[in-house]
């Protein structure tokens, strides 16, 4: 195992508690040993699971603020990129739900592609997420998947097997997120990404004070 709790705690503690504080968020969190649920899809070593009265905060708008918390102490704590993956942020069992509805929004594209031979190109979304559509698609064997896009804007297509990559449709002017479908065609040439991958904007706390240190 790569990175365990004895070694994250104290780093994460370090940085994430007094953002917390700092931000007058009524949350707790624990820091412990993952035991994932779908390992086929993700298999994170450590896991900071979320309590509290603002929980609900976290995870609206697809989990952004959770996903944004999880970014930062990333960044903070210097893990490398191709080890985000194994370690994961969660709360109220969002990332099990999340990959049930990704799994499901798979198999509705992939059912209304073959009907109608029309690209379906997903919203943005994570490498993580991306995966999952990859992984429930994998064995179709008269349609594909390929990530397309860049950077924020990276998102999956799933395309007729003997169809090439269509081209994209333009990027939204304002915030384009999640995993919700849409009947487009894609833009840039993307590699597959099926055997490896891997925020609107809630409400913040407001004006209420700093609150003391919740238990972890």
């Amino acid at each position: 195992m790569k990175y365990t709790v004895e070694s994250l705690r104290p780093k994460i503690d370090e940085f994430l508690q007094p953002l917390i504080d700092d931000a007058g968020f009524e949350l707790s969190y624990e820091v412990r040993t993952s035991e994932s649920r779908h390992p086929e899809v993700e298999n994170p070593e450590v896991t900071v699971l979320f309590a509290g009265p603002d929980v609900d905060l976290l995870l609206e708008n697809r989990a952004e603020l959770l996903l944004a918390l999880e970014h930062l102490t990333m960044e903070a704590l210097r893990i490398p990129p191709e080890d985000h993956s194994l370690i994961s942020f969660d709360a109220n069992d969002y990332r099990m739900l999340r990959v049930e509805e990704l799994r499901l929004s798979a198999l509705a594209a992939a059912d209304k592609v073959k009907k109608t031979r029309v690209p379906f190109h997903f919203n943005p979304m994570s490498s993580r997420e991306r995966r999952v559509i990859h992984l429930a698609l994998r064995d179709e064997k008269d349609l594909r998947s390929e990530s397309v896009g860049v950077g924020p804007a990276r998102a999956v297509v799933v395309i007729p097997a003997d169809m090439p990559t269509p081209p994209a449709p333009p990027l939204p002017r304002g915030p384009h997120r999640g995993g919700r479908p849409q009947g487009h065609g894609n833009g840039r040439t993307g590699r597959h990404e099926g055997r490896r991958e891997g925020h609107g904007r809630g409400p913040g706390p407001g004006n209420r004070p700093p609150r003391g240190r919740g238990p972890r």
